[in-house]
């Protein structure tokens, strides 16, 4: 990194959240210094290039670390305005840890200055952004009242979350007023959706609001199809028909739920709230059943064609990703799946298909066509767009957990 390189802004994480953050600040030139703890990270982003797969999102880092606006580091560095967009893993069971932004903050406390700007986007517990506050003042008391803090949680798409940072509207919560109105003043220099005024509390539970409400609309899904595979009735076509209501819009079930949100958030809310959060609760164990339901039919599917060939099946597990189009695996319930069914092979082949990554640390992949060609039994785990026009022969078992054979 340049020494004389004196950034604007400091981003502390640089991963699906933070990079992208950074190389659209990087293009309102607005000089970003990203701050992360893998090493190679920072040399890959210093050659402007990039770790992740997310579309444009090359081309927008090569151009910000070309122009100059845009250096990574090991290290933080005094700024005027600091974005902390860490992981917050689970602790325990489903117990929010908060670790990872606390440690954050600490290490850009002995850069705060009078009028800087620190900002969390991590999705955080209610309060966060408060406890942030007491931590920076117990250490720097004399910053009391004279530094501005807020919270704003992102809301971006995987596969099109250049474009959804500049135009989807974000919730600003600040401490209090004047921070909240500093924070809207940052945000509105490269954000063009709508800028929403509110606290930090009501912002750290509007991110986790929103995507438990798409949970709880999932499970519903979700639990239709168990119940409707009990009663021989085709699911897709149900909800179809039901969806003709005109004020019935019910989801599309899939194997379960995963990615860094939907299947996250709704522990932070169920954490602090156990009495209170019952269906929010039981949502999130309708979508941890799901996975380990078609696990189950799979390998029934496969005992079933054994007793009926007298031979051990060949079987294609079709997808990976925790959702169609993306190489994200993150909390994929299709990835649990497939290691669930692996664990109860005898002497079947398998063929694990994910047409969006070119290998994997631990299972072999294989093209998807291939699959479909050599595999008795096909187990649609994602609707990738690869899977929607495929031909299938009358002679295979299909599992559709997923949609992807529901026009044919």
């Amino acid at each position: 990194m340049q020494t004389d390189f004196q950034p604007q802004v400091v981003t502390i994480g640089l991963g699906y959240i933070g990079l992208p953050t950074s190389a659209l600040i990087a293009q309102n030139q607005i000089k970003v210094l990203g701050v992360d703890i893998n090493e190679q990270v920072v040399e890959t982003i210093n050659q402007g290039k990039i770790h992740i797969v997310e579309p444009d999102l090359d081309t927008a880092v090569a151009k910000s670390v070309a122009s100059g606006y845009f250096r990574a580091s090991l290290k933080p560095m005094s700024a005027d305005v600091y974005l902390v967009v860490v992981p917050t893993p689970f602790k325990g069971d489903h117990d929010p840890d908060i670790s990872y932004v606390q440690s954050a903050t600490e290490n850009i406390i002995p850069f705060l200055k009078e009028g800087d700007l620190y900002i969390i986007e991590s999705t955080s517990p209610i309060g966060t952004t408060e406890k942030m506050q007491e931590l920076i003042y117990g250490q720097r008391p004399e910053l009391e009242g004279k530094i501005f803090m807020a919270y704003c949680p992102e809301r971006v798409l995987p596969g099109n979350v250049m474009y959804e940072l500049v135009h989807n509207d974000r919730v600003i919560g600040g401490v209090d007023e004047a921070s909240t109105d500093k924070a809207v003043g940052f945000y509105s220099q490269f954000v063009k959706g709508d800028l929403h005024k509110t606290n930090s509390r009501t912002a750290e539970m509007c991110k986790l609001v929103e995507n438990s409400s798409r949970d709880v609309q999932i499970a519903f899904a979700n639990e239709l199809s168990l119940i409707c595979d009990k009663a021989g009735v085709d699911v897709w076509e149900l909800i179809d028909l039901a969806n003709k209501h005109p004020r019935v819009n019910i989801l599309q079930p899939g194997c379960g739920v995963g990615g860094h949100c939907i299947a996250v958030d709704p522990y932070f809310i169920v954490s602090d709230y156990p009495l209170e959060s019952r269906i929010i609760g039981k949502a999130r164990e309708i979508n941890n059943y799901k996975p380990f339901w078609c696990a189950e039919k799979i390998i029934e599917a496969r005992k079933a064609f054994k007793l009926q060939n007298n031979r051990e099946p060949k079987v294609a597990l079709m997808g990976m990703a925790f959702k169609p189009n993306i190489d994200d695996l993150r909390e994929s319930p299709a990835r649990y799946i497939i290691q669930r069914v692996l664990q109860n092979a005898n002497d079947e082949e398998y063929f694990i298909v994910e047409p969006n990554i070119s290998e994997h640390n631990i299972f072999k992949l294989t093209d998807y066509k291939e699959a479909v060609e050599k595999a008795d039994i096909i187990a649609f785990l994602v609707a990738h767009k690869e899977f929607l026009d495929l031909e299938i022969g009358k002679d295979k078992v299909v599992l559709d957990f997923c949609g992807v054979k529901k026009s044919s």
